[in-house]
């Protein structure tokens, strides 16, 4: 065996008995878990809420463009708000089934 394949050879064999050494390990939450989990509340209140007053808005314009006779643009408001509320609500569905959990 050549001198550099022979170090690389102890090199992998030293390291591969390392790792195997390694015991599992438990898990522990982050130091700033709670205060990152209190901000995704408020951010999941902030869509929802937008959500309701998106739809509300889109309504109120439907009934105005309605009664004045113009032209019908609110429809797309409304599909587009509940569009936007169907993604946010499945927000948390479609990450844990990204991450696998």
């Amino acid at each position: 065996m050549t001198p550099l394949l022979s170090a690389f050879h102890d090199t992998v064999l030293v390291h591969t008995s390392v790792l195997a050494q390694i015991g599992n390990p438990t898990p522990e939450t982050p130091p700033v878990a709670d205060k990152l989990l209190k901000l995704v509340r408020y951010f999941t209140w902030f869509v929802l809420l937008s959500g309701v007053l998106g739809i509300t808005y889109a309504g109120g314009r439907f009934a105005w463009e309605k009664w004045s006779g113009s032209g019908l643009a609110s429809p797309k408001m409304v599909a587009g708000a509940m569009i936007g509320g169907i993604i946010a609500t499945s927000a948390g569905t479609i990450m844990n089934a990204a991450i696998g959990s």
